[in-house]
């Protein structure tokens, strides 16, 4: 189901996202003692504060928070810090400081003067994200106490030591510039932050965290390494610890390296500035190249920790949600929008609650906005009903439960609630939204949804304008003083993802059907269970042509059973707290579900009534058919996708179109998703469909007899009416070609470049290929390319390079990619160029590949400790005729690789000469604005 989410309507510009390279590998040496800097000489003692559900604080005396957070069901372990600072906190001129700042906090120390090479080393999994209230800065790594020990003086070194040179400012600077106009790419994002910056006239909340352009190139390193000792300090972080550990030497570990830290005389400075209560309605217009028509309000609520927010969480899903939600029936439904929904911003200091719609260009814009203001502001007039509150209150449940059964994401994602006023008003939150009843919805939607708090457009006086006062600042260590929570969720087992030790426990067999199965039982933390099951039909030769109908076919599943509707599958789903997605194409279907054990029987039968019994109703075949317009038409100035599809056509033009592997243009797309028919959809489900050839993998805590008896007595019976037959890739040499594909009005440009390969992964040259690949493009930017492009040229905020071969066919395929501004064409493209050519030529240092080797092996290892991955891992075996011990030789082999063995397989299959090459962006407005005269300074006054 689709939920309010601020990061897709945002997409990155209002909100520092995590970065494209934020999923990295790691073991390095521990560092050394700390330069004496800010200080101590002796650790402080740590002391029990407060503990809520599993998670423990202790408080050191020089002030930082810690939070011990032990699951011994992961085979990793997460240390996460956030300082209470944020672009809130930014003075005039200082706009997007707080996010350049996390930049070069990854630029090193004295003890580790290269951390991305550190962190590669040690196959962690790290990143920093920033935003209004916080910022923090967190690495998963694979559980030991090195890694923990190593990681905590990492942490504790970089909070007072890191080098915030100049030098490095000028180089970060660009890349962060990059990500800047990567966000002026979209219409969304642009129009969001116009919103908020109307929405609010003098709280920061109203400048985007990614900053001012000519702040960020202007910006004086004196005052970023200013800004870093005001905040970056023990007393302003609390440091999380969850995962595999023993807290008790946790405990001595952080009291070894973040004890001996200082707390400053000076006071942590603090924010006053309060936003006066909005006195009319406001509105602002947007114009640039776009493809679809676009809305967003927003209305001023209280700070994230008062109790009104409870209600307004619901209300925002009560208002937001698909396909329940009061908007998606007033808009969608009625066809007067593409797409609608809500999101709050539920922050330190007063916030928002925003409402957002979508339309096509032929899809007239008044009735949509008259619509969308008359739905949010009038929402009161219509009392919510207790089946309203409680399906979304059932689904809040749900998304809470879900992130506290996973120690990892709760450890990453409990910066947001310290960034709100504490941690535990998670907790809180979470048991006054189980409290909240129609009635309070009903009160903060009359309180808060009004004209003249809304920001949609434009200024219209008005003779007796109404105020919506917020509530008084709430005391939260008062509010959370003295809470417990609830009771601890099951704990699960300490499980070892080596391939030995999962084939050990891996039971395989066939259903009655001849579906395959695989079956890893183990204990987990919260009982949860994950399942994967993949369904195989038909052949190139059946399907030829019918790929738009399949596509339909497999879109409508979820949307409705011949028992029930879609909101009700939905709405059991969300009782059962199941994470469920089932889709299916011309070839196969696929299942993945993530469940308690004792809901997994009942959600299997769903499952199986959604693939057997689809309802395939007309209104939601319409509302599908809306959406999928809305979104291709959405692709057409943009310059990813646009690169994406013209950089496969050329590398697959030997499929015939009608072929299950040919690329179709995005005319093409638009014309077929326009002719499908129902019937042409439900024909398609009935020719094809069911369990002649499948596989099934379960991983997680379930019972063995009860789920293969289940699934055998749910798939019986139910056979493809046509025989399968794999349909084959095949490799054909493809002529080196360049395309340029202008895409105007776009701050930021998106490059392809690659070849197509006669290589398979059980080919003796894989394991030189897969390092010479995560030498390239892979690590945290560590690569040859992201250290040349990104670190060094600083040319491109998401650079790197992507491999992949076909388990049974003798083709893959290798390929570069970068975004970039479309003035720096010529430079990036010869820096990879470069970089490509010395690799395949010179290859790599021994010391370069031992260095990798660690990271690469500690990712296939993390990999293999998360169980949905692992459930799809076991599927794929099934089908390929594989077990992990496959995957023990790959890795036997990589630890045997040489360097010269990485340059000989490299210099073997890639040929950049021959590569296809397609850049996308505005060259020609590039072009006149750098010809364009260049304007005198400023005199000083």
């Amino acid at each position: 189901m689709t939920r309010r989410t601020p990061l897709a309507l945002l997409a990155g510009l209002f909100l520092a996202a995590p970065p494209v390279w934020a999923l990295a590998p790691a073991p390095l040496p521990k560092p050394a003692a700390s330069p004496a800097a800010r200080t101590a000489s002796k650790p402080a003692s740590l002391s029990p504060v407060a503990s809520v559900e599993g998670i423990t604080e202790y408080r050191l005396p020089n002030g930082l928070r810690v939070l011990l957070f032990p699951d011994p069901t992961k085979a990793t372990v997460t240390v996460n810090v956030t300082y209470l600072v944020g672009s809130k906190h930014e003075g005039y001129g200082e706009t997007g400081m707080a996010h350049l700042l996390e930049h070069l906090m990854f630029k090193g120390t004295p003890t580790t003067p290269n951390v991305p090479q550190a962190l590669t080393e040690r196959g962690a999994r790290p990143n920093g994200t920033t935003w209004l209230d916080r910022t923090n800065y967190y690495e998963t790594l694979p559980a030991s106490d090195d890694n923990l020990s190593w990681a905590l003086a990492f942490e504790a070194d970089r909070m007072v030591n890191s080098f915030i040179a100049r030098k490095d400012l000028d180089s970060e600077m660009t890349v962060v510039r990059n990500e800047f106009e990567s966000g002026e790419n979209d219409p969304r994002g642009i129009l969001f932050k116009r919103t908020m910056s109307a929405a609010y006239l003098w709280h920061n909340y109203g400048k985007a965290t990614i900053g001012a352009k000519a702040d960020l190139e202007h910006v004086p390193i004196d005052r970023l390494q200013a800004f870093y000792r005001r905040y970056y300090r023990p007393d302003n972080a609390t440091l999380v610890i969850a995962g595999r550990f023993q807290p008790e030497k946790a405990l001595a570990l952080v009291q070894s390296t973040f004890g001996k830290l200082q707390k400053p005389k000076e006071p942590v400075p603090l924010t006053y500035t309060q936003e006066p209560t909005q006195d009319g309605e406001r509105e602002v217009t947007l114009r640039r190249v776009g493809d679809n028509q676009l809305l967003s309000s927003v209305y001023h609520v209280p700070e994230g920790a008062h109790p009104d927010f409870a209600a307004i969480e619901v209300l925002t899903e009560v208002m937001g949600d698909v396909p329940s939600g009061r908007l998606y029936k007033a808009l969608v439904e009625t066809k007067k929008a593409a797409r609608a929904g809500a999101f709050n911003f539920q922050l330190r200091d007063p916030g928002v609650i925003g409402f957002s719609a979508e339309a096509r260009q032929d899809q007239p814009l008044a009735p949509v906005r008259e619509g969308l203001i008359k739905t949010v502001e009038e929402a009161a007039k219509t009392p919510f009903t207790d089946e309203e509150v409680n399906r979304a209150k059932t689904s809040l449940a749900k998304q809470t439960e879900l992130l506290l059964n996973n120690s990892e994401r709760a450890a990453i994602l409990l910066s947001e609630w310290v960034g709100v006023g504490d941690w535990r008003l998670l907790f809180l939150h979470r048991d006054r939204i189980e409290a909240v009843k129609p009635a309070d919805v009903t009160r903060v939607a009359a309180t808060y949804l009004k004209a003249s708090n809304r920001t949609l457009g434009t200024f219209l006086p008005t003779p007796k304008p109404e105020r919506s006062e917020l509530p008084p600042p709430v005391d939260v260590a008062k509010m959370v003083d003295g809470y417990k929570g609830k009771a601890l969720v099951a704990q699960g087992e300490a499980f070892d993802p080596s391939p030995a030790n999962i084939e050990s426990r891996v039971r395989r067999g066939e259903l009655p059907s001849g579906v395959k199965y695989a079956l890893l039982p183990k204990k987990t933390r919260g009982e949860m269970v994950n399942l994967t099951l993949d369904l195989h039909w038909g052949t190139a030769e059946a399907v030829n042509g019918k790929l738009p109908a399949a596509s339909y076919a497999g879109s409508m599943l979820m949307r409705g059973t011949k028992k029930h509707t879609r909101q009700q599958l939905a709405d059991a789903f969300d009782k059962l707290k199941a994470r469920v997605g089932v889709d299916g194409g011309a070839l196969g279907a696929s299942v993945g579900i993530e469940c308690p054990r004792a809901s997994l029987p009942e959600v299997l039968k769903l499952v199986a009534e959604v693939l057997r019994e689809p309802a395939f109703d007309p209104k939601e075949f319409a509302l599908l058919k809306q959406e999928r317009l809305a979104s291709l038409e959405s692709q057409r100035s943009e310059p990813q996708p646009q690169a994406s599809i013209a950089f496969w056509r050329v590398l697959s033009a030997h499929y015939p179109k009608g072929h299950p592997l040919y690329v179709p243009t995005l005319d093409e797309r638009l014309a077929d998703a326009k002719a499908v028919t129902l019937e042409q959809a439900r024909d398609f489900h009935r020719q094809f469909y069911g369990a002649s050839r499948g596989e099934l993998a379960v991983v997680g805590d379930f019972d063995e007899k009860e789920i293969t008896s289940l699934t055998g007595t749910l798939l019986d019976g139910w056979k493809s009416p046509v025989p399968y037959a794999r349909v084959a890739r095949t490799y054909q040499p493809v002529p080196s070609k360049s395309l340029v594909l202008e895409t105007p009005d776009k701050a930021n440009a998106y490059f392809l470049a690659g070849q197509l390969l006669q290589l398979r992964d059980d080919d003796a040259d894989w394991p030189g290929m897969m390092m010479g690949n995560f030498l390239l493009g892979g690590g945290f930017l560590n690569s040859r390319l992201a250290t040349r492009v990104r670190q060094q040229d600083g040319l491109s905020y998401g650079v790197g390079s992507s491999l992949s071969a076909e388990e049974l066919d003798t083709v893959g395929w290798f390929l570069t990619y970068a975004i970039y501004a479309p003035q720096n064409a010529q430079k990036l493209e010869a820096a990879i160029r470069e970089e490509m050519t010395r690799a395949v030529q010179k290859g790599f240092t021994p010391q370069e590949l031992e260095k990798a080797r660690a990271g690469l092996l500690e990712y296939r290892q993390s990999a293999r400790a998360q169980d949905g991955t692992l459930a799809r891992q076991l599927s794929n075996g099934l089908y390929f005729g594989r077990t992990l011990a496959f995957d023990a030789d790959v890795e036997a082999k990589l630890q045997k690789l040489t360097a010269e063995d990485v340059r000989k397989a490299l210099s073997k299959h890639l040929d950049f000469s021959k590569a296809t090459v397609v850049r996308a962006g505005d060259f020609a407005g590039a072009s006149k604005q750098q010809q364009a005269p260049v304007p005198a300074p400023a005199a000083a006054n």
